[in-house]
């Protein structure tokens, strides 16, 4: 009976021991909840920024490619984006986007490959050249133009210097041209794809190379079917990304070419500023519609690309 008894006045503490659970799922819900309304507030001015200053400049660009100058919808600014000038203008910038694309993303992976296997990861000529590119990738607009007027312009310090000491003559258009043009979009490029192609030459492992060789494999073989193929989703994806960062440019153009709009950021410049033509203003946002249009396209290749590059990671 006693024991009979004291299991019948133990049994009422069991729902009690059930009870535990529950108050720390609670504890762990609301604790959930309020790790969700931290990280919200911490990134809503982030989506604020990217909604205010991104969309919505794109959302009127978009709407105001298809109002006349009354308000209403209309497709005639269209119908101006196949003009002999226009194309003219976009086949110029798509030229000299994919060229200076080019040359960043050549001379770019050639140094970063060169900055692997001649310095160490965390040594300071890697940290140097990582800082220094960063800064560079992002020197660009009106300060670069003056940088390289004030060197090779026609009253620029090295300009001068060639013609005392070597009796060389600069062409003074040359920076008015499209070579030179490249040449300046070349020295934001090259910086910008080391710092975007250091990455994918860090993640090439040295027993890949030792087992190529085990294998009977030698060096052309190791980069022709080890190798590059790894390293070529990224290069294209860092391409295409020289690509839509030359093709939206405007600020260094503007400063080199004043009075000439043979680039598409130049031609929406022109359409904007003129007081002639209201017209105008809607030609602008078309031009500007379509390189949107440009650029969405090449960072959705981009993205494409970069999906297969992280199989290797």
């Amino acid at each position: 009976m006693s024991g009979f008894s004291s299991t019948s006045s133990t049994s009422p503490a069991r729902p009690r021991r059930q009870d535990k659970p529950a108050r720390s799922g609670g504890i762990g819900t609301s604790l959930l909840h309020r790790s969700n309304a931290r990280t919200a507030a911490v990134t809503l001015p982030f989506f604020a920024y990217v909604a205010v200053f991104l969309l919505l400049p794109t959302v009127i660009v978009i709407v105001g490619a298809f109002r006349s100058p009354t308000g209403a919808f209309t497709v005639n600014n269209l119908r101006k984006l196949a003009e002999a000038n226009t194309m003219q203008a976009f086949g110029i910038s798509i030229a000299v986007s994919v060229t200076s694309a080019i040359v960043g993303a050549v001379v770019g992976a050639l140094a970063s490959y060169a900055l692997v296997i001649g310095s160490r990861p965390n040594g300071a000529l890697r940290r140097i050249i990582v800082a220094t590119s960063s800064v560079l990738a992002q020197f660009g607009g009106v300060m670069l133009a003056f940088a390289f007027i004030a060197t090779i312009g026609i009253n620029g310090i090295v300009t001068i210097m060639l013609h005392q000491f070597f009796h060389v003559t600069v062409n003074p258009n040359w920076l008015s041209s499209l070579p030179g043009v490249i040449t300046v979009y070349s020295y934001f490029q090259i910086p910008l794809m080391i710092i975007t192609f250091l990455p994918a030459v860090d993640s090439i492992k040295p027993q890949w190379r030792e087992a190529t060789e085990s294998l009977g494999g030698n060096t052309w073989q190791y980069w022709t079917k080890v190798a590059f193929p790894i390293l070529l989703p990224r290069l294209l994806s860092s391409f295409l990304l020289l690509f839509a960062n030359a093709f939206s440019a405007y600020a260094t153009a503007a400063a080199l070419f004043s009075q000439r709009s043979f680039l598409v950021p130049l031609m929406i410049q022109g359409a904007i500023r003129n007081e002639m033509d209201p017209n105008q203003q809607g030609f602008a946002q078309v031009l500007a519609f379509a390189m949107v249009v440009v650029v969405a396209l090449a960072m959705v290749a981009s993205r494409l690309v970069e999906k297969r590059f992280a199989r290797w990671q």
